[in-house]
């Protein structure tokens, strides 16, 4: 048997960046300090609650071979579903029409290919009645595209649920498994998964635990 080792849990303050390159610029300066200088696995389990899904999905698509895994609480996929066209542009610093034909390029939705190539599992939850990240424009296209692509992808829908704080999006024992699972995965041959009995994700996280 192995010995089990934890899991480390890094976050970074992107100050609000919509997944743009500056922002994965700046978490991938991150993740070099956190596996080059820190000795930390190469392969993050990475979470992203709400537009930090951007975020995180943006940088897991440039660099599928260092995720583990990929949890999104209520997260946003879809620019043109948030904050939506007129406001993405301004992020990217270009027009309305040059945003809509580079879109493709910078679209959660449309940069699956490269994370199923790599067989990068993923884990959303998302109430069924958010008003601001609607379910069906966000996470219910990643899982059809996802599934699709061959991808393996979970979905828990928490009916009646809106984008809000209730704990049974922080306190999902389904999401912390895959988080841990995941995490521990690729950290090296000497661990062990463990029986896990709590973990969550801290109310409001969108750090990267690192295996």
């Amino acid at each position: 048997g192995g010995v089990w080792r934890g899991v480390a849990v890094g976050g970074i303050d992107l100050g609000g960046n919509m997944g743009t390159t500056a922002g994965r610029t700046i978490l991938t300066t991150r993740y070099t300090d956190l596996t080059e200088n820190r000795g930390f696995s190469d392969k993050a389990c990475m979470i992203g609650r709400s537009y930090g899904g951007l975020q995180m999905y943006n940088w897991a698509a440039e660099h599928p071979e260092s995720v583990a895994g990929l949890a999104g609480i209520y997260p946003v996929c879809n620019y043109a579903s948030y904050p939506g066209i007129d406001r993405t542009a301004g992020f990217y610093g270009v027009t309305v029409e040059e945003m809509w034909t580079i879109l493709p390029q910078h679209n959660p939705i449309d940069r699956l290919a490269p994370l199923a190539a790599a067989n990068v599992p993923i884990y959303h939850n998302h109430g069924d009645v958010d008003g601001l990240v609607p379910m069906a424009d966000n996470s219910s296209i990643v899982l059809t595209r996802y599934t699709a692509l061959g991808g393996s992808m979970t979905l828990e829908v928490l009916e009646g649920q809106g984008h809000n704080y209730n704990p049974a999006f922080f306190e999902s024992q389904a999401m912390a498994d895959f988080i841990v699972q995941n995490a521990i995965s690729n950290a090296g041959p000497d661990v062990t998964p463990p029986s896990v009995t709590s973990l969550s994700p801290a109310d409001g996280a969108t750090g990267a635990p690192l295996g």
